[in-house]
């Protein structure tokens, strides 16, 4: 599992590891069942205090994400194909916020940029 902390990054350490493993998950390259590193292993490999990988940990598990066996560990969970596409749809809605925010600062009318997604589109038939 690659996870890459940034210091000069806005958002705190157990924000970056979260949204990490959760794009891992989204991804497919971690599946349901898998289990993560524990707590203490993930904190050694990335060189973080153990406090910040459990409260990563946390947060996955509270999205539903994951799930934490006591004395087992942590594993992808295994009912989460509604949940996937819930957070892949957020993804979407915010990419497309971002485009329709990019075409009104490009003064792209809307049927352009209607035109321009339904080319996109039909590219990737």
């Amino acid at each position: 599992m690659q996870i890459v902390i940034s210091n000069s990054s806005d958002k705190p350490i157990y924000e970056q590891v979260a949204s990490q493993v959760r794009s891992l998950i989204m991804s497919g390259e971690l599946v349901a069942g898998q289990q993560l590193p524990s707590i203490r292993a993930l904190a050694a490999e990335l060189r973080i205090s153990a406090i910040t990988t459990k409260h990563a940990y946390a947060d996955l598990e509270a999205q539903g994400f994951i799930c934490t066996v006591p004395g087992k560990g942590s594993y992808v969970a295994g009912d989460n194909l509604e949940l996937l596409r819930e957070e892949r749809l957020r993804q979407v809605e915010a990419s497309l916020a971002k485009a329709v925010e990019d075409a009104r600062l490009a003064g792209i009318g809307k049927e352009e940029l209607h035109e321009m997604l339904d080319l996109e589109l039909e590219e990737e038939r």
